[in-house]
């Protein structure tokens, strides 16, 4: 079966039930406990994530992201990426972070038949199992193009879609500063930053994205402390 064209996520869908880190977190059993040091029932949250890397600049933010104490969430994508960089992937790994699925090849997952779905998502998480010890839990659908069909898929093969609220379309843009006021302008508790660490002037943006937020009181998490004490649902949407 052929998927349709994808919707973008501001039109009409075949997408139903996206759940948000805050209705995740009330699903949650009563007395489950959070774990870490970040518990998003109480803080005011949000999750820096990176999509398709990693990269040749991805080094440089992570020296960032240690400078400044901050976990995120990458979303790493295969050829061209994980292969080239796996060094990064393993220090990504040692430095905390949590490591999702971005595909081989950045495909629109709504065009492709089912096999071909898989031959994008199992291969990456293979390698970062390799690599890392743990496969991931979590994906991003390219272009946040998904629909109901693909979530019986996600589901078969173990992964959460985690979508953003927050985009600074850095890949349209070389200015740090408005990258910065993209993100600002558009945060809110529980919300989830996508950035692209491959942009040449994406990661000097990312300090004052940090320290801006800290000014405003925000806790950086990544997307499953974000949800915690829930945990992501094979197969579910979510999305602030």
């Amino acid at each position: 079966m052929t998927r349709l064209a994808a919707v973008p996520l501001t039109g009409c869908s075949t997408l139903n039930n996206v759940v948000s880190p805050a209705d995740a977190r009330a699903q949650a059993p009563k007395d489950a406990k959070v774990t870490g040091p970040v518990d998003c029932r109480t803080d005011k949250c949000v999750a820096l994530t990176f999509d398709g890397g990693p990269s040749r600049p991805t080094p440089k933010l992570l020296d960032i992201l240690v400078r400044e104490n901050v976990h995120a969430t990458f979303f790493l994508q295969g050829k061209g990426h994980i292969d080239t960089f796996p060094d990064t992937v393993r220090r990504m790994a040692r430095e905390g972070h949590e490591i999702a699925n971005h595909t081989w090849t950045h495909k629109n997952l709504k065009e492709l038949t089912d096999e071909e779905v898989r031959a994008e998502l199992v291969p990456v998480q293979r390698d970062i199992e390799r690599l890392t010890g743990h496969a991931p839990q979590l994906m991003r659908p390219p272009g946040g193009a998904t629909d109901d069909d693909l979530k019986e898929t996600m589901r078969d093969l173990g992964l959460a879609q985690i979508l953003w609220s927050v985009t600074a379309k850095d890949y349209a843009t070389t200015d740090p500063a408005l990258i910065e006021k993209r993100v600002l302008d558009g945060v809110k508790r529980d919300g989830v930053i996508l950035l692209h660490e491959r942009y040449a002037d994406t990661v000097p943006a990312v300090p004052d994205i940090i320290r801006q937020l800290r000014d405003q009181e925000y806790t950086f998490a990544t997307v499953s402390q974000l949800m915690a004490p829930a945990k992501p649902q094979p197969g579910e949407v979510y999305r602030p």
